[in-house]
C-alpha cells in the first residue's frame, strides 16, 4: 500500500505561480511512474502530466510550456511547477502513482492522493 499526500495549493491571481508537492510513502518510489490529474467542479478528472520512471515527461497540450512536472526519489517526493496560471487551471489535483512502466494519459494509476485545492482569480 502506498500512501500519497499533496500539498502547495491555494489561492492564487491569474499570472502567477504554484509548486504543487506529492509525497509517497514506501521505498519504491524511484520505481513509480507518477501523475498528476486535475479535476473542475461539474467536470471529469482530466490529464495534467506524467513522468516516468527513468524521467520522460508528457503533458497536456493545455498546460505544455507553463507547468513542469519532476520528481525527487532521494525525497520519495514528485512535483507539479505550475506558472502563468490561468482561471481555467482552477480545479483540484491530485498525484497518483504506480509501477506500471506504461507513460499513460488515463487515470488508471494504482493509488492516489486526496488532492489540493488550487483556485486562480481573474
Amino acid at each position: 500500500q502506498v500512501q500519497l499526500v499533496e500539498s502547495g495549493g491555494g489561492l492564487v491571481q491569474a499570472g502567477d505561480s504554484l509548486r504543487l508537492s506529492c509525497v509517497a510513502s514506501g521505498r519504491s518510489f524511484s520505481s513509480y511512474r507518477m501523475g498528476w490529474f486535475r479535476q473542475a467542479p461539474g467536470k471529469e478528472r482530466e490529464f495534467v502530466a506524467v513522468i516516468s520512471r527513468r524521467g520522460y515527461t508528457y503533458y497536456a497540450d493545455s498546460v505544455k510550456g507553463r507547468f513542469t512536472i519532476s520528481r525527487d526519489n532521494v525525497k520519495n517526493t514528485g512535483y507539479l511547477q505550475m506558472n502563468s496560471l490561468k482561471p481555467e487551471d482552477a480545479a483540484v489535483y491530485y498525484c497518483a502513482v504506480d509501477d506500471s512502466s506504461v507513460i499513460t494519459t488515463r487515470p488508471d494509476f494504482l493509488y492516489w492522493g486526496q488532492g489540493t485545492q488550487v483556485t486562480v482569480s481573474s
